[in-house]
């Protein structure tokens, strides 16, 4: 399948799109503060979200035509999308060797992860910003915290690997929390994805004032724990380390507001109506499904997707004059 593969996928600014993120879902079953209000949002009509069959069409010309080797589910929260398992099977087979993996909150995974890796799922990210069970309830406004802890122990039984957890550190909140998720990376050998406060909450909540620097949390780390910096072959998000007495686990650090990473970004998304967005804060995005649904070759398809992708932004304005949030939140994009 590789060998079908026809040209790379870059931007005017050469860099190499071959991330892609699916996001299945708008809803979600979690009303997070640095996410979605409390009283939830309107959800998108069953017929406007892409079926599995528009998904898998679209993966496999990212795949075979494009060479896209790393494809992530999210939502919204994906688990609640009916037999998504069945999706990730029919990705995984345009090509097992695809490191397809999910960010879900957990909470249904302990049902779920035997489905999935059977289905070719390799690895999860689990969303969880808090071992307290008082400020869960408080962030995630929902009483599952050990709900999700299960979810981790079943994603682990079956062979997820690596199980990563996506931590948004807020001030105020559960900035005290940093080291106590280092000490949980070195016991349970997980890798610790700390993730600065962006500005996609529904709410409005988001200031600087609330956003934790990468460094800070990085140094507090490092009183205990001392860190070594790994080497990526491929770009990514997050600045990674292991422990320096070979502890196992490992931490990194997202720091999108204050150390932004557009130069090297890699990544473009789906939603869940089948836009495609080549920034987590594009202010407009480029509709796919009517073409699949009136008919599109794809020929058609791919020269549609190669111009959004050429236009790809040269990065986003967070904390500087032009900035525009945009209108979607983070669940409507996709994670």
């Amino acid at each position: 399948m590789i060998g079908h593969v026809k040209k790379a996928l870059r931007d005017s600014y050469g860099r190499l799109a071959d991330d892609l993120r699916i996001s299945v879902t708008d809803r979600c079953n979690f009303r997070c503060i640095y996410c979605m209000p409390a009283e939830g949002l309107k959800w998108l009509a069953r017929d406007d979200i892409l079926r599995f069959e528009e998904i898998h069409r679209l993966a496999r010309i990212f795949v075979e035509r494009y060479g896209v080797r790393t494809i992530r589910i999210t939502g919204g929260e994906p688990l609640v999308r009916v037999k998504v398992e069945e999706l990730v099977g029919m990705i995984n087979s345009l090509d097992p060797t695809l490191d397809i993996t999910m960010t879900t909150n957990g909470v249904l995974l302990a049902q779920k992860a035997q489905a999935l890796r059977d289905a070719g799922l390799k690895r999860v990210n689990v969303s969880l910003d808090t071992l307290s069970l008082d400020r869960f309830k408080e962030m995630a406004r929902r009483d599952a915290f050990e709900r999700v802890i299960e979810g981790l122990a079943a994603a682990e039984e079956v062979g997820l690997s690596p199980i990563k957890l996506n931590v948004v550190v807020m001030k105020g909140y559960n900035d005290g929390e940093v080291v106590e998720f280092a000490r949980l990376a070195r016991e349970k050998a997980y890798d610790v994805r700390f993730i600065e406060f962006m500005p996609l909450d529904a709410d409005g909540i988001w200031k600087e004032d609330l956003v934790v620097p990468s460094q800070r949390i990085q140094e507090q780390i490092e009183d205990l724990f001392p860190l070594v910096a790994i080497s990526e072959d491929r770009p990514a998000p997050a600045t990674k380390f292991k422990f320096a007495d070979g502890s196992p686990g490992g931490v990194g650090f997202i720091s999108s507001v204050s150390q932004a990473f557009c130069a090297t970004c890699n990544r473009v998304r789906l939603t869940a109506e089948g836009g495609l967005r080549t920034c987590l804060f594009s202010l407009q995005e480029t509709p796919l499904r009517d073409l699949l649904r009136s008919g599109a070759s794809d020929d058609h398809l791919g020269r549609v997707i190669e111009a959004a992708i050429w236009r790809k932004e040269e990065g986003h304005l967070i904390g500087q004059a032009g900035f525009v949030k945009p209108v979607k939140n983070m669940s409507q994009i996709g994670g």
